[in-house]
């Protein structure tokens, strides 16, 4: 898997890059992040990225020709224009980091993680102009409901999210089929009959409910200032303690995140 983020800010990305997994992944060459500076495809003495947005407005909106240029001479090749469009490559993604875009999901992720090359444009200031996202980009991605003052940590959020996808990249596998979001999880929840027991005061889950939140985890001391871990997770009782977990799991997610359950 190819990474090519496109920035003004190179040097965001130094700190991120080498820690963890993210580091292991590319020393094992799983990954290959490469990170292009936008400003070297600016035409003037001043490398302006940036103008003023046509009909006024605050800001300053991030030029579509660095952009295009700086993605097209990653790809080698051109990417077209309005007389002649061009048909995307299907390995390829190209994404602008937008608090307008689409919401990133773990979904996201794992079609990210199924895909040779990904280059994320990073924007800035007051937005891109539309025809990156419209001419350009295959996807606008928001990782949230909020705004951020540019797109490179959202960038480096996929970034992490989709590397610990790729097999080899977790010390163990199971660690990314056991957790929040997990597809694995979800359809191992549910019972015989489709649906999962409810949670407290809820309705029982069928198989059109959204994957659930990952389960309460301990670890020793078994009392720690008089808070004491669950006595079915010290039992031994693997059955109970699946039935725990499930049970749990389902009870969190109503709490933090019961959206999640209406989906």
């Amino acid at each position: 898997m190819r990474f090519d983020l496109v920035t003004i800010f190179q040097e965001f990305f130094a700190g991120p890059l080498d820690h963890g997994i993210l580091r292991r992944a590319r020393e094992t060459n799983l990954v290959d992040v490469q990170i292009q500076d936008l400003r070297v495809f600016t035409k003037d003495r001043h490398r302006s990225v940036d103008d003023r947005p046509f009909g006024g407005g605050e800001g300053m909106v991030l030029k579509p020709e660095p952009l295009f240029e700086a993605t097209e001479a990653l790809l080698g090749r051109s990417l077209g224009s309005a007389e002649e469009p061009v048909v995307q490559e299907p390995k390829t993604a190209i994404v602008l980091m937008s608090a307008a875009g689409k919401l990133f999901r773990q979904e996201t992720a794992r079609r990210y993680a199924q895909l040779d090359r990904i280059v994320l444009l990073c924007g800035r200031y007051e937005g891109v102009d539309e025809r990156v996202a419209e001419y350009l980009a295959t996807e606008e991605i928001s990782v949230g409901d909020y705004v951020l003052s540019g797109g490179e940590l959202p960038a480096m959020l996929i970034i992490d999210a989709v590397t610990r996808l790729i097999p080899g990249a977790l010390g163990n596998e199971a660690s990314s089929q056991n957790e929040s979001f997990s597809e694995v999880r979800h359809l191992e929840e549910r019972g015989a009959g489709g649906a999962s027991p409810a949670p407290t005061g809820g309705k029982p889950l069928t198989e059109e409910c959204a994957t659930l939140l990952d389960f309460p985890h301990y670890t020793r001391p078994a009392d720690f200032r008089g808070w004491k871990v669950p006595d079915v997770l010290i039992g031994g009782n693997h059955a109970e303690v699946a039935n725990w977990r499930r049970a749990a799991a389902l009870e969190k997610t109503q709490r933090n995140r019961p959206d999640l359950l209406l989906r």
